[in-house]
């Protein structure tokens, strides 16, 4: 009898075309960018019905051979997410800066304007798990190979890269406890992604498309990849297999190369495939300023629960546009080759050691720019456990009047750096991403802060420092984009 009611009720849905598929809407629109090549192979095409079917409405956009044959269908569409799916021979490092260039040509402003992810995996089945994934992660297990806030995380454990023979640990419910151990931590570090079952990973560091080197100033030894599959490889040559089916974040923030697909044997491969990984970041070239990817450390971890890991990445990004804008307008014009400064010019002021650090930063942030890749799909909600901030970030609206009011919660450290490991670390700007795009934008309260509002974040630069008692407050007039 239940049964059949279950079937009448099925056939009713369909008859009056309810959709019955159960797909997720997503505030703002959910576009799918393929290659007419990829749409039409039969496995890979599994992974975009499987996105389709997940969230309400996406629409699909088809390329012939570039993927910047997109952009019309974008403009049109003009999603708050998009992803790109790509098989892995597509998603090179060319790629990866052809969609950074593009996302920010949907309207006028200088900045990304739909939140993206590459797709891919090592091979379809790999693509169409992360594919299916729709259960949120919040993250309450941490694990890293370099130094993390520990004070930002519900659990976690961590492994120095500068000093041998040390760790910090903090359990549930307890405080960071400094420990000791083996020097060769290979083996200790795999198994915090099989045993431990984390749901993040970080890493900094030396690396490759084929390694990550675990000791940055004393010899460790090394995970390493293979046809699809991760490995730690210690100091004595053995091998522990890393197979690991908790979904997870890996955030390599340091490393050189770990985002460049460059073969079946690349290391993002290995960590999508055998890893358990969802979502993750990575460098498509030898990196030395690191923007683009020590500040997901910023806004991530060291602000728990106040973005998904995708919000975060593209957070982290506008922060890197806006500051080449107000300080490198010329600069944010060029285009060169991912990896390589040859021949690029970046001049600022006229100060000669100000301009000298200047330049520094104006090239180490146009060299970082497009060369940072966020793989998986954007709109699964990868979100650290809430926690300590040191301020708080509250947008109200009233008749079509936003209110943005930034309130300092640790004194006058609210708006200092959390922890300075790492490159380019610390004084980010604030940042809050808007629940729907806007138009018409007329700023009522905030200018003297230097605000920028955008159709769907708001940026205001960093305080620094903290006036007693004082909340900063940007308020401005929109009409709401329908």
């Amino acid at each position: 009898m239940g049964k059949r009611i279950g079937m009448m009720l099925l056939g009713m849905m369909l008859v009056f075309g309810m959709d019955v598929r159960g797909g997720q809407k997503v505030e703002g629109g959910y576009a799918i960018v393929v290659s007419k090549a990829t749409a039409g192979d039969g496995a890979w095409k599994e992974v975009v019905g499987a996105l389709k079917d997940k969230y309400e409405g996406a629409v699909v956009i088809e390329y012939e051979k570039n993927v910047g044959e997109a952009l019309g269908g974008l403009k049109k569409a003009f999603p708050k997410y998009t992803c790109f799916v790509a098989k892995p021979s597509e998603a090179g490092r060319a790629f990866v800066a052809d969609v950074h260039r593009m996302t920010r040509k949907l309207d006028g402003d200088p900045y990304t304007d739909t939140i993206w992810g590459v797709l891919t995996g090592f091979d379809a089945a790999n693509a169409l798990r992360i594919a299916k994934a729709k259960k949120p992660l919040v993250i309450k297990k941490v694990a890293s190979g370099t130094e993390l806030a520990m004070d930002r995380v519900v659990e976690g454990k961590w492994y120095c890269e500068l000093v041998k023979n040390k760790m910090v640990t903090k359990d549930k419910g307890g405080k960071a406890v400094v420990g000791k151990c083996p020097t060769d931590t290979t083996k200790l570090l795999a198994e915090t992604l099989t045993k431990y079952g984390a749901d993040l990973f970080v890493t900094s560091g030396h690396a490759t498309e084929r390694n990550w080197q675990i000791g940055f100033r004393y010899r460790n030894g090394y995970f390493v990849s293979k046809g699809g599959q991760l490995f730690g490889r210690n100091t004595k040559g053995e091998l522990f297999s890393i197979k690991s089916d908790n979904p997870k974040v890996y955030l390599p923030i340091g490393n050189c190369l770990m985002g460049h697909i460059d073969g079946k044997d690349a290391m993002a491969l290995a960590w999508l495939n055998s890893a358990g990984v969802n979502q993750m970041i990575g460098y498509t070239v030898v990196t030395w300023y690191g923007y683009g990817g020590w500040g997901c450390l910023d806004y991530f971890v060291e602000q728990p629960g106040r973005y998904t890991f995708a919000e975060a990445f593209w957070v982290n990004h506008q922060a890197l546009l806006h500051r080449m804008e107000k300080y490198f307008p010329e600069a944010a014009r060029l285009n060169p080759a991912p990896g390589t400064m040859r021949g690029v010019k970046v001049v600022c002021g006229a100060n000669a050691l100000a301009a000298k650090l200047r330049v520094m930063d104006g090239r180490g942030l146009l060299f970082d720019r497009d060369v940072v890749a966020f793989y998986g799909d954007p709109a699964w909600r990868a979100t650290m456990a809430k926690g300590k901030v040191s301020y708080g970030q509250k947008l109200v609206e009233k008749d079509g009047v936003y209110t943005l009011t930034i309130s300092p919660r640790v004194g006058e450290d609210s708006f200092k750096p959390v922890n300075m490991n790492g490159s380019q670390r610390g004084w980010r700007p604030i940042v809050e991403v808007l629940p729907h795009r806007v138009k018409e934008i007329e700023i009522l309260k905030g200018k003297e802060l230097g605000a920028v509002v955008a159709d769907d974040f708001v940026l205001v630069p960093n305080p620094k420092v903290v006036k007693e008692g004082k909340k900063y407050e940007v308020v401005f007039r929109a009409k709401r984009v329908k």
